[in-house]
């Protein structure tokens, strides 16, 4: 798979980073309580793609329920550009509205259920995969 470096942050400029991914994102359209709330809409990537280029002083943090996904958003303007998913906690879920221009060719948006969480979680057959390197998917694969 080809990766391009796509640009992006939030609103107001605070928060900039860069990810590695393909040019043809996967995108997650959940439905669970916050993501309705915030109609958030991610694209998940490994933890060793995503640099975080400015602004973690002015990243603040929202957990619930098993506080395992960290809703990270910037304190100025309030977007949410990436976060932490419960569903990867190994990795980042970007939101591809927060990319510059210019790097994506096209996007696939995926429903997920996350009104029934576990139930989507056990009958995903690769979403747990999205935020591994290709490297440790090929191993993980041939043992």
């Amino acid at each position: 798979m080809d990766l391009v470096k796509h640009s992006g942050g939030c609103h107001c400029g605070a928060v900039r980073f860069e990810v590695w991914s393909s040019p043809h994102l996967h995108v997650f359209h959940c439905n669970c309580s916050i993501c309705l709330k915030k109609q958030n809409h991610h694209f998940i990537v490994p933890k060793k793609h995503f640099t975080l280029l400015q602004g973690s002083d002015n990243l603040t943090t929202y957990t619930f329920n098993s506080h395992v996904a960290q809703h990270t958003f910037c304190k100025t303007c309030g977007v949410q550009s990436f976060y932490t998913p419960r569903s990867n906690p190994d990795g980042y879920g970007v939101a591809p509205h927060c990319l510059d221009p210019g790097t994506v060719r096209n996007v696939t948006v995926e429903k997920f259920c996350g009104e029934k969480w576990e139930e989507s979680m056990q009958a995903h057959r690769s979403i747990r995969d999205m935020s591994k390197p290709a490297a440790d998917i090929q191993l993980k694969q041939t043992k």
